[in-house]
């Protein structure tokens, strides 16, 4: 429906006169419909026509703030490939992979490990021109083939690993309100004013969502869903079927289901009207684990966590490898060293609002640090 958006008004016209055009002639659009214009479209997307992230975009991910983060999780990725039983060909996969950071980092990494980089190829689901040229520039000198694709299922099926670092809360999000006894879904019109604000649908039939709507709650409740997390999952789980899979998903959110808007922008690392000026700003939504493990579940998968992302980082070896680099640091590295790592898992900054889940096929074991495995390299 996007796609046929941008194709309804001049180049020129800026993404606010487009979709502003497309209310008045369709009505009021989805917050998935809205949210996926924002950060897609092709000439004014967030994501897609400008560099979102680092200190001139609006935001700065985990990879981005110590490097100690991508090695960990490359090697959290060799251990899981041993747990596979080191298949001579394997695949790991990065899903929104940013400017190529966490990915460089884990590849600096596994040069630890010349048996993991002799069969290993790396994957990078993404749809950016923005992005690929920052992911190229970053892995310019990976010593292993490094292949583009625009989504999971262009992958040929094998041996998988998949990583998604801040991914699930970038999907677009579904938003349903209970009015007077009834679940309506939440849309986005034109305001009369040249902006935008939100509406109600109609009492109108839901379709598939209709049964994961509960049948009371208190008048102005808010349940967000997300389609494409679950159209992942099938897709995860068809993998698992038919070769090795691990997953590993680290965001923010909640663990445990609820109800509540949380919908935000972010521009210039602060937030910011969460519907004005549509493509200036980046824009996600707080993750529901609870609900993607209860369905990873019952697609087969078995999940471990969620657990805090400190928690998670420190049970990996945090500590070790922050201490092994201060040891060779300059004053002005090893402030960056230890202020980065502390970013990571204090309870206050990203320790315990971001969280890590894991997902494996039925018959894998558990992943570190989620069973009695460790990381058997350090680095």
């Amino acid at each position: 429906m996007m796609r046929a958006l941008a194709r309804e008004a001049a180049d020129d016209l800026s993404l606010a006169a487009r979709l502003h055009a497309h209310i008045a002639e369709n009505g009021p659009l989805t917050v998935e419909a809205f949210m996926q214009a924002c950060l897609s479209d092709a000439a004014s997307g967030a994501y897609t026509s400008r560099q979102p992230i680092g200190g001139a975009g609006d935001f700065i991910t985990a990879p981005e703030i110590s490097q100690i983060f991508g090695e960990l999780i490359g090697l959290w990725s060799v251990s899981v490939w041993q747990s596979m039983g080191a298949p001579r060909a394997v695949t790991v996969a990065e899903l929104g992979p940013g400017r190529g950071s966490l990915m460089a980092d884990a590849l600096r990494a596994w040069r630890a490990v010349p048996a993991f980089l002799d069969v290993i190829s790396v994957a990078l689901i993404e749809t950016s021109p923005v992005m690929v040229a920052a992911q190229r520039s970053a892995l310019r000198e990976a010593r292993v083939p490094v292949s583009w694709y625009a989504t999971l299922d262009e992958l040929p099926d094998g041996p998988l690993i998949v990583l998604a670092n801040e991914f699930i809360d970038a999907l677009p999000i579904r938003q349903f309100i209970y009015r007077d006894g009834t679940w309506l879904e939440r849309l986005i019109a034109s305001d009369g004013s040249g902006g935008f604000c939100f509406t109600e649908g109609n009492r109108l039939a839901l379709g598939d969502q209709a049964s994961d709507l509960p049948d009371e709650a208190p008048d102005g409740s808010i349940l967000e869903m997300r389609p494409a997390a679950r159209t992942l999952l099938y897709e995860l789980a068809r993998r698992a079927s038919v070769a090795p899979l691990a997953v590993l998903i680290i965001d923010y959110g909640h663990d445990e289901a609820g109800f509540g808007d949380t919908l935000q922008a972010v521009r210039g690392h602060r937030f910011a009207a969460t519907l004005a000026d549509p493509g200036s700003a980046d824009l996600s939504a707080h993750v529901d684990f609870a609900d993607l493990k209860r369905r990873a579940s019952a697609l087969g998968l078995k999940p471990y966590g969620p657990v805090p992302q400190g928690e998670f980082l420190l049970k990996l070896g945090l500590g070790e490898r922050r201490n092994r680099l201060l040891q060779r640091a300059t004053p002005a590295q090893a402030e960056a060293i230890a202020s980065g790592a502390s970013r990571l898992v204090d309870p206050k900054q990203m320790g315990i609002l971001f969280k890590a889940l894991a997902l494996t096929g039925a018959d894998r074991p558990p992943p570190p640090p989620f069973g009695p495995q460790h990381l058997t390299v350090s680095y």
